[in-house]
């Protein structure tokens, strides 16, 4: 490695592992608590494993990474020949992981810029994308957290849940905690918004709210050059449906990614979870 800046990001960025190899970006585990067992997201834990797990009803937790686990990585990226490291994590409202980097950055034996994206899944990996571009551009760490919050700014994160239980049980539901009396008779849409999951609509089926999910992605990438990405968790041909339609009808689109979240997000979304990330570029 030359003496370059380095990204950093979390394994909640979910971002393809060829992706990640060519922009040479790192990701973090967060880890995944089944009953007794502790999962590290992405090597230990298939999203599969989890659906399974929430549907038997299971105990199941999700836990940042130590500030030793970062310590090390930065330490490793440093002896590698790095001069500086940017690291972007989901949002400090969602999770402790961007304090556990802070933590370790101050011991570092490089600079380390931490950067809270408020954002989570594709939504945080174009953001790790960005920064990685800029860096290879040889731009220096306060360029490269610029052009990583710069996509930020223009991303929106919007998604659908069968269910608001697994999000009340994990203690992420905030502003949408309102949903909850009513939400037998309603299916609800959420998005992102200040780093916080905020109520966005409420629908009366399931098919309607998927079909609004569309219809707000499209509108929110205009005419615009942008990348989406679709997520699910146990719910593929939703997924490839959607993509499709956004295909057909977003004239700007550059990449699309259709992709199933991983444990930790999934933990807190449960089965059924289909999600929109508008990113404008």
């Amino acid at each position: 490695m030359s003496r370059h800046v380095a990204i950093v990001t979390d394994s909640t960025a979910y971002l393809p592992p060829q992706t990640m190899e060519r922009h040479g970006i790192s990701a973090v585990p967060l880890t995944v608590v089944i009953g007794d067992r502790a999962l590290e997201e992405g090597t230990e834990i298939s999203a599969r494993s989890l659906a399974q797990a929430l549907q038997k009803r299971h105990s199941v937790t999700t836990s940042r990474p130590s500030p030793e686990t970062f310590a090390a990585r930065y330490r490793e990226i440093a002896e590698a020949g790095a001069a500086g490291i940017v690291s972007l994590h989901l949002s400090a409202e969602l999770s402790g992981t961007y304090e556990a980097a802070l933590l370790a950055a101050r011991e570092a034996p490089v600079p380390v810029r931490v950067v809270d994206t408020g954002m989570v899944a594709m939504a945080l990996g174009f953001c790790a994308v960005a920064a990685a571009e800029a860096a290879r551009a040889d731009c220096g760490l306060d360029e490269v957290v610029a052009a990583a919050e710069k996509r930020a700014s223009g991303t929106s994160a919007y998604f659908y849940v069968d269910t608001l239980d697994y999000l009340r049980r994990g203690g992420r539901i905030g502003p949408a905690r309102a949903l909850l009396g009513s939400a037998l008779a309603v299916k609800p849409l959420l998005e992102l918004s200040g780093g916080r999951i905020e109520p966005r609509e409420k629908v009366r089926t399931a098919s309607r709210a998927i079909a609004r999910l569309e219809e707000i992605a499209v509108e929110r990438a205009g005419h615009a050059s942008v990348d989406i990405a679709v997520h699910h968790l146990s719910a593929a041909e939703r997924a490839d449906t959607l993509a499709g339609h956004l295909r057909d009808r977003v004239p700007g689109l550059a990449d699309l990614h259709v992709s199933e979240v991983g444990a930790v997000i999934g933990a807190h979304t449960g089965p059924g979870l289909l999600g929109v990330v508008v990113s404008q570029r």
